[in-house]
């Protein structure tokens, strides 16, 4: 999961993936969905400890953990 800047004031700026789509599956609007983070946190309650984290920040689930991924200038 990571966060970007917001684009409005709906969009809460958060990403989430499983980690293994590849780039043609991404760029593939139709696979893509929009949902509230309180939706996607409902699914999966862990996350909330992290949803306060600033635009530029990522994670990666290891086991039943997040660890802080950097992410590289161009992201």
């Amino acid at each position: 999961m990571y966060r970007e800047a917001p684009r409005d004031t709906i969009d809460s700026g958060w990403r989430f993936f499983a980690g293994d789509e590849t780039d043609d599956y991404v760029n593939d609007p139709a696979r893509l969905g929009i949902f509230y983070v309180n939706t996607i946190a409902n699914y999966d309650p862990t996350i909330t400890l992290y949803l306060d984290s600033l635009p530029g920040t990522a994670f990666v689930r290891e086991d039943d953990s997040f660890i802080e991924e950097v992410l590289r200038p161009s992201e």
